[in-house]
């Protein structure tokens, strides 16, 4: 039988993350070859940013697609007449499976101007019948409309565990929208997730940060200043986490000094010779640090473990 598509009319204009659609093209992998029919089904795990027109959408085999809005249907528009759909899956909502969600970004940071975003990120914890379906759980949903990005649980707990500095700033953020008992619990165990890794991650972050820095220098003889910023920020932060064992995302009394780095009022050599004072603080914090080697992996366990079977029995 075959199906019958909504008109190019119905077309959605607000197609958040999570959102299953309908595809009303035809999906080709990088060869041409057809990987999935008109009338497949996905959800949608990134929307896209204001340069750009598609949408990454996964399908329950686990390939990805970019689409743009006119090549797909919302499912929930659709399924009555769509044959084949899982009912368990039609009903899902992102946000009724958010836990937590927080400010993160020059909000956080006590960094914000006038013009200045709001970024929220989070966690989401996959319902069982998402994580046994066919889909899978995605890792990731990113909503550049609502600037936010949400990591299911357990792609969030190791990355935690793996002290990425994105992550690490999520669980000590000053600005917390949402946390139900499963975020709150998270919470109360995130120095488990503090190691001495921290310094070879907020290095190699910052490192990245320079390498930017240098080569704008070489092709265009200019450096971005909100680039150099956030190197510095960076180098503070992780040495501050060292020293004190929680992760001092507000950058308080040193405000002042890093906006005036972001308007360029300090010459890169001053800064450059900044970030190498911050280096070697970065390398003393280490010696003297407390925290230890790798992180509980135990507890972050024992408290996916928990989470998982709160979804199979609620």
């Amino acid at each position: 039988m075959a199906l019958e598509l909504f008109p190019m009319s119905h077309q959605p204009h607000n197609i958040h993350a999570g959102t299953q659609v309908v595809t009303l093209v035809s999906v080709h992998g990088s060869n041409q070859a057809l990987v999935h029919p008109r009338g497949a089904v996905g959800i949608i795990t990134r929307t896209p940013c204001a340069e750009e027109e598609r949408f990454l959408v996964r399908f329950p085999d686990g390939f990805e697609s970019a689409l743009r809005a006119d090549e797909m249907e919302v499912l929930k528009h659709f399924k009555d007449r769509l044959e084949g759909a899982s009912p368990s899956l039609q009903d899902f909502s992102l946000e009724d499976h958010v836990i937590y969600r927080c400010i993160v970004g020059s909000r956080a940071y006590g960094l914000e101007t006038e013009a200045s975003d709001t970024d929220l990120r989070g966690i989401y914890q996959a319902p069982a019948d998402l994580h046994w379906s066919l889909y899978g759980a995605p890792e990731q949903f990113e909503d550049h409309e609502q600037q936010a990005c949400y990591w299911e649980l357990q792609k969030f707990l190791t990355m935690a565990l793996k002290a990425n500095p994105n992550i690490l700033e999520c669980l000590y953020s000053p600005l917390v929208e949402k946390a139900t008992p499963i975020a709150q619990a998270l919470l109360s165990i995130r120095d488990k997730f503090l190691s001495q890794m921290i310094f070879q991650t907020f290095n190699g972050y910052a490192l990245s940060q320079f390498k930017k820095i240098e080569q704008d220098l070489r092709n265009q003889g200019q450096v971005r200043w909100k680039h150099a910023m956030h190197l510095l920020r960076l180098l503070m932060t992780g040495a501050a986490t060292l020293r004190e064992g929680c992760v001092p995302v507000h950058v308080g009394c040193r405000r002042d000094e890093l906006l005036a780095v972001k308007r360029g009022e300090l010459t890169w050599e001053q800064v450059d010779a900044w970030r190498q004072r911050l280096h070697r603080e970065f390398e003393q914090a280490l010696a003297e640090t407390k925290l230890p080697e790798r992180p509980d992996y135990e507890a972050a366990n024992h408290l996916l473990i928990q989470a998982r079977h709160s979804k199979v029995t609620s």
